[in-house]
């Protein structure tokens, strides 16, 4: 992690959802409805609509919401069919990115995705090119000072499968994706909480910029992150933030 902060990082990522809860709202609905329609309206037997309730709450999704989209996913009510897409390619720098969309019109959706790698410096791929680099897993990130061994002892207890110590003091408990919610609740239950809970596609290696390079490879994640369709960017950069 030398070069780079991982909190800091946290932090602006954090700074940065929460100014845009508005357009978060509308892509945990999506989630719910699509989850609901694939594996049922039963969170208990349902370890992706279980896990989109978890995320709906973290960001205060009103219940009735949260409620309404698992009814449309089932056809209780009526609702839009979205279509589940992922788009790779390269950004600044080579860095690699992964574009998960959730879209009723795919043509408008990959038309907007390649406009804004073309326009922002970066290069559409093919399926497969880049998602290679990313590690499908859960990720709980917990701030520094928090006491690594007893957050290790605990995390081992609840099933986790790594812990990590970066180099700024914070600490990551990396789980499988459905281990998830039981790891973070046990953990929870042992007085940890984390700043940063999610299932994510974690890269195996990171790019790490700054300066000119990291401004504009923000300027593409940010024009990917605006696109309505889309759900989650992942990438390999890490931006060093002022």
């Amino acid at each position: 992690m030398a070069g780079h902060s991982k909190w800091a990082n946290i932090q602006h990522r954090k700074n940065r959802q929460d100014a845009k809860r508005g357009k978060i709202f509308t892509r945990l609905i999506k989630e719910i409805t699509v989850a609901a329609r694939l594996g049922g309206g039963e969170a208990d037997s349902n370890p992706r609509l279980r896990l989109a309730i978890e995320k709906a709450r973290d960001q205060n999704l009103p219940g009735d919401n949260i409620q309404n989209a698992i009814r449309r996913g089932t056809g209780q009510l009526e609702g839009i069919a979205y279509e589940e897409l992922r788009y790779e390619g390269y950004g600044i720098g080579g860095a690699a990115v992964m574009v998960d969309c959730m879209t009723d019109n795919k043509t408008r959706t990959v038309a907007d995705v390649r406009h804004a790698f073309t326009k922002n410096g970066g290069n559409l791929g093919g399926a497969g090119s880049v998602a290679f680099l990313f590690k499908h897993c859960g990720q709980l990130v917990y701030a520094p000072g928090t006491d690594e061994a007893k957050l290790m002892d605990a995390a081992i207890e609840a099933g986790a499968e790594d812990v990590i110590t970066n180099d700024d003091g914070s600490i990551e408990v990396m789980t499988a994706p459905n281990d998830f919610v039981a790891v973070r609740t046990a953990l929870e239950k042992a007085g940890f909480r984390a700043e940063l809970a999610e299932v994510t596609f974690k890269p195996t290696a990171e790019n790490a910029m700054k300066g000119d390079e990291a401004a504009r490879m923000q300027g593409l994640l940010d024009a990917l992150e605006g696109i309505d369709d889309v759900q989650e960017v992942y990438t390999t950069a890490v931006l060093e933030t002022a």
